[in-house]
């Protein structure tokens, strides 16, 4: 058998590492959409069909000219309420234009409603940011509570600031006080009750409160995503993380958990490419069920 020449190796190492680099761009900048049906016969008639497409983790990321690809794919999607769980913006390279020229179309396809993330915490320009997004009519919902209404029903929209706001960083841990005394405050609402929250480390939390459906972010899906294992590290979960994707249930709660859009200290994503989350409720009550 012939052994390969010098030039030859070094030709196939530079295949190798372009296809790599290929690769690596195609899973940063290729939006996938998950679509989910959600079922509880909890849910008003009036929500059968009710869609909700659920963003999370932009980290000024730019999909197109002025996001133009990201703005496409969620108008196609034809959702009644868009949902985004924090990190908008990334805290070491602040950039809230990209982030405002994202909403700013977002609000033209249907309501917006908004939770922040760590990044925002940690900012330390967080009004600036709350000034920006309520100036293109984002509904800010961080520690609020309020009624979607279809038909003659309503459903309890709820949102909780992230507990970043009461640390510094990571190496500060998680203080959930006032995440739990928000929760406190809403669980004994016997209406269907949606959370918007970033942190999906604290599912149990949300159970233990009886939250019917939530949404949630921060976990950017593992970052890089293994066959059969699923994502490697998340913040605040560590290794092989255990929300970081999809759905998760227990009792009475159901959570979705976005993979995210953009990155932050890890520049790239490896099988985890940037997602859009599309949940469609049923009442349980549809006749084609």
């Amino acid at each position: 058998m012939r052994k390969l020449t010098k030039t030859s190796k070094i030709v196939i190492w530079i295949i190798v590492i372009i296809v790599f680099i290929a690769f690596c761009i195609w899973q940063n900048n290729s939006i996938v959409v998950s679509h989910f049906v959600y079922h509880n016969s909890k849910l008003p008639a009036d929500f059968n069909n009710y869609k909700i497409m659920h963003i999370s983790d932009l980290h000024n990321k730019m999909f197109g000219e002025e996001q133009s690809k990201l703005l496409n794919r969620i108008e196609n999607l034809s959702p009644d309420i868009i949902v985004v769980t924090g990190d908008l913006i990334d805290r070491r390279k602040f950039d809230l234009d990209t982030a405002v020229c994202l909403m700013k179309g977002a609000v033209k396809i249907a309501p917006v409603y908004y939770v922040s993330g760590n990044h925002e915490a940690w900012s330390g320009r967080y009004s600036q940011i709350k000034q920006r997004l309520d100036g293109v009519g984002v509904y800010i919902m961080d520690d609020t509570a309020l009624d979607l209404s279809m038909g003659s029903s309503t459903i309890q929209l709820l949102g909780l600031a992230d507990p970043g706001f009461y640390t510094s960083d990571y190496l500060d841990g998680t203080d959930t006080s006032n995440l739990e005394e928000q929760l406190e405050q809403w669980s004994d609402s016997e209406k269907f009750k949606l959370l918007l929250t970033h942190r999906p480390e604290l599912f149990d939390l949300y159970c233990k409160h009886k939250i019917d459906l939530i949404f949630a972010g921060h976990a950017h899906g593992g970052q890089v995503r293994l066959p059969f294992i699923g994502g490697l590290a998340a913040p605040d979960q560590g290794l092989f993380p255990k929300y970081t994707s999809g759905s998760y249930s227990k009792g009475s709660s159901t959570m979705y958990v976005s993979r995210g859009l953009g990155n932050s200290i890890i520049p790239i994503r490896i099988f985890n490419r940037p997602e859009i989350v599309a949940v469609t409720l049923k009442n349980n009550e549809d006749p084609l069920l």
